[in-house]
């Protein structure tokens, strides 16, 4: 069998290939975003802002569709990819490459109360902009999910047409995950905490038992547990990651086994990943960390890559 890829996607400096002791570079100098597999043994990703491309088993690329739009995460249903923007808008793009805009999402209940997750520091904006930070699709395909931030996660059940909100928008979604083979269970990373829904995205309860602090970054679903990231704020030095099994109404538990109770800033959106019984998790200094046995025992095979946009186990 092959030995597994991890992908880490970069800000501003193309993407790492991290496979064994290996790490080849692609895409240098260029801002990769949203990696996310396309159910066909590739990779979809947005390439400079306003590319959506496809990566094969090889490392090669493939541009499917531009846009004047800045584009900021994707998510495929089948042969049709559903695109967000970073003015929170959200795009249909099938397969010979047409795009439509989703008119239906952008009159979604509510929307007039969105706001932009920024703040002024000193003097300085920083932080994003009102858009679309994460997508989700339940895996049937029936239910797509939309991460506004800051705006709640919408939520669709009619291929995009028409969208109700589901979670009040202060709750500061980070990154909302559908689980890979349970359609009714979708998990959310906000700023009050772990949100998780057991009716694929319709209701939510928010939880926070056994965090050091509520501020959630990044969700992701190991084989049996769910993984999630928390730090004191948005701009912390430190944060650490959590587990607890999906089907569990306990308290979150520090990873342990190698993975040190403080990571160097937090895990950021996309910063956790999985497939099979490996995980990796991505601090903001680019420290990577890699289990083999579903969290159980971490090792650091590299150290400081780059500032990640995000993961991706291949």
């Amino acid at each position: 069998m092959p030995t597994p890829s991890i992908l880490v996607a970069t800000w501003d400096n193309g993407l790492f290939s991290v496979t064994g002791k290996m790490v080849h570079q692609e895409l240098a100098n260029q801002s990769v975003r949203s990696l996310v597999a396309d159910g066909r043994g590739r990779v979809l990703a947005i390439i400079g802002g306003h590319s959506l491309c496809r990566r094969s088993s090889d490392g090669e690329w493939t541009a499917i569709a531009k846009s004047e739009f800045e584009l900021s995460c994707c998510v495929p249903i089948e042969n049709v990819v559903f695109v967000g923007t970073d003015d929170a808008h959200i795009l249909r793009v099938d397969p010979d490459g047409t795009q439509q805009r989703l008119t239906g999402f952008d009159a979604v209940e509510g929307r007039d109360k969105w706001y932009a997750g920024a703040a002024i520091i000193d003097g300085k904006r920083v932080g994003p902009p009102l858009g679309i930070r994460s997508m989700a699709a339940t895996c049937d395909g029936t239910v797509l999910l939309a991460n506004v931030h800051v705006g709640g996660v919408p939520r669709s059940t009619n291929a995009g047409l028409t969208w109700r909100p589901t979670i009040d928008i202060d709750c500061d979604i980070h990154q909302v995950c559908a689980h890979p083979t349970r359609p009714d269970i979708v998990i959310a990373a906000a700023a009050v905490g772990l949100c998780v829904s057991r009716d694929a995205g319709a209701t939510w309860t928010i939880e926070q038992r056994g965090l050091h602090a509520h501020h959630c970054s990044a969700v992701a679903f190991g084989r049996t547990d769910i993984f999630v990231s928390a730090s004191t704020d948005p701009f912390a030095t430190q944060g650490a990651v959590y587990r607890r099994p999906i089907d569990s109404d306990g308290p979150l538990q520090p990873l342990g086994g190698g993975m040190p109770k403080w990571i160097d800033g937090k895990a950021d959106t996309n910063c956790i990943a999985t497939r099979d019984s490996m995980a990796a998790v991505i601090d903001r200094s680019g420290r990577l960390y890699v289990s083999h046995d579903d969290g159980a025992t971490w090792s650091c095979p590299f150290d400081r890559l780059t500032v990640p946009s995000g993961l991706h186990i291949c």
